[in-house]
């Protein structure tokens, strides 16, 4: 299916440049489809590297600490429902879950690393190596579909363009992606009974051996009394400096000035960096963030500390060498994000042509009375046509669409709510599938973009209900 959707986005942009006149110039197809194959390398493939060398290094080190296992059974019931074909002792399962949480958790590109993962393992189970099998299909509907408790980009973006009550979209995206997660789950179980995306008998080919998993078995080691102390400690000491984060900016302050840990800052950043200025005083004014947000930033800026914490502390009081292990699991990152590369200047290119062709002004324009005639806002047009296809075009468009003194703030609200509620769904399928070669994709894309469409309802409904 990938492969007439791609030809249709080139071909359809093409024919519209032509017919426009965009077909060279600063803000042509030609200058487009360069500009986004160099993004493509550059600006996502080289960074997303250093992410999986990262988190494919932690991800090992949880794994011999035991942590990914554990993990693993305590959702194994809700996993295994969702996963029938996949064992529920094989690293899939786990990988996929730290996916998910980090999807849950709002951590962006951090989530990448860990679904790439859980794609490699689910590669590992799968008979046929070039078509996609039920448990990616759903995995990967779940993964667009975009489950998410604390929407902090949208946030951040309603902060600043200055609409008060930003944190007023957090419960209904809860809400909207809720539903597209259950839409997405049943929609992968529908589609793939239907004829034409249920395996073909030339697909079907002998289980090739599974992978062993990465490193051999897992570290057991039993915790001694003596290192259960120090894991204690260690938490304890982590967990009283993190609280610090969730508490008014003046309590840090207070505390650094008393205890005297102020002035050595001071003077240690003075040495660092002499000429510019001096480290401003500990006790000089700080703004105050209202509680909600202080919250929402202290807890998404400390899931990742808190993750490597437990993982370096278990690991140690496990006897596993964890840097040694943090590099032997980081080396595959390179390979699966040079992997990926082509899958990414494919994909990106022809969206840049179907863009910049003015082909999707066209489209907009077709489908406006039809959405008027159903009730969906025109001006979330734009939104609604890009959130599927990139994400830094869709949150341009949200910008565009806040800034805009002729809106409502209704339909900002509902904007905020359809960007945090809908993902990027062309771009993780070719990303994902990309990583372990999967050529035929089945009933993937319609099972995203029917969870995309649910959470786009949604997300009007909601605004309606909500901010009318």
């Amino acid at each position: 299916m990938l492969n007439y959707i791609w030809s249709f986005l080139l071909l359809s942009g093409l024919c519209a440049a032509a017919l426009l006149g965009n077909v060279s110039g600063d803000t042509g197809i030609v200058a487009a489809i360069l500009a986004k194959s160099k993004a493509a390398v550059m600006d996502i493939a080289l960074p997303l590297a250093g992410l999986m060398i990262f988190w494919l290094g932690v991800m090992r080190v949880m794994e011999k600490a035991g942590l990914l296992q554990l993990a693993a059974r305590l959702l194994s019931p809700i996993m295994r429902r969702l996963f029938p074909d996949v064992p529920g002792d094989h690293p899939a399962m786990s990988a996929m879950i730290m996916n998910l949480a980090a999807n849950m958790l709002g951590l962006g590109n951090s989530a990448t690393p860990l679904g790439l993962k859980a794609m490699t393992h689910l590669q590992e189970l799968n008979p046929n190596k070039q078509t996609a099998s039920n448990a990616m299909v759903t995995f990967l509907a779940m993964n667009t579909a975009a489950f998410t408790l604390v929407p902090m980009t949208a946030i951040n973006y309603l902060n600043a363009a200055g609409i008060k009550g930003a944190h007023q979209i957090i419960v209904p995206t809860i809400l909207a992606t809720a539903c597209t997660v259950v839409t997405a789950v049943v929609a992968a179980r529908l589609y793939g009974r239907l004829p034409f995306f249920a395996l073909q008998p030339d697909d079907l080919m002998e289980s090739s051996p599974a992978q062993e998993a990465d490193g051999g078995p897992t570290t057991t080691t039993t915790i001694t009394p003596r290192r259960k102390f120090w894991l204690i400690a260690l938490f304890v000491a982590f967990g009283a400096c993190a609280t610090l984060e969730l508490l008014p900016a003046t309590v840090r302050a207070d505390l650094l000035q008393n205890t005297g840990l102020s002035e050595v800052v001071a003077q240690a950043q003075q040495k660092a960096s002499p000429p510019p200025a001096a480290a401003p005083a500990a006790s000089a004014e700080v703004q105050i963030e209202p509680t909600w947000k202080r919250l929402m930033n202290g807890g998404s800026g400390l899931a990742i500390p808190i993750v490597l914490v437990i993982t370096l502390g278990v690991g140690l009081a496990r006897g596993v060498k964890v840097y040694e292990e943090f590099v032997e699991g980081a080396k595959e990152g390179f390979a699966v994000a040079t992997r990926i590369m082509p899958f990414l200047v494919a994909m990106l290119a022809a969206l840049a042509v179907f863009n910049s062709s003015g082909m999707l002004r066209l489209l907009e324009y077709l489908l406006r009375p039809v959405l008027s005639f159903i009730g969906f806002p025109v001006e979330l047009l734009p939104m609604a046509l890009m959130r599927p296809l990139t994400g830094s075009g869709s949150l341009g468009v949200l910008n565009d669409i806040l800034l805009r003194p002729e809106i409502s703030e209704q339909l900002k609200f509902t904007a905020a709510i359809m960007y945090g509620s809908t993902e990027t769904t062309f771009y993780v399928l070719a990303v994902y599938f990309g990583s372990v070669g999967i050529r035929r994709i089945r009933h993937a894309l319609a099972a995203g973009l029917t969870a995309d469409i649910v959470g786009m309802g949604m997300a009007v409904i909601l605004g309606k209900l909500l901010f009318a």
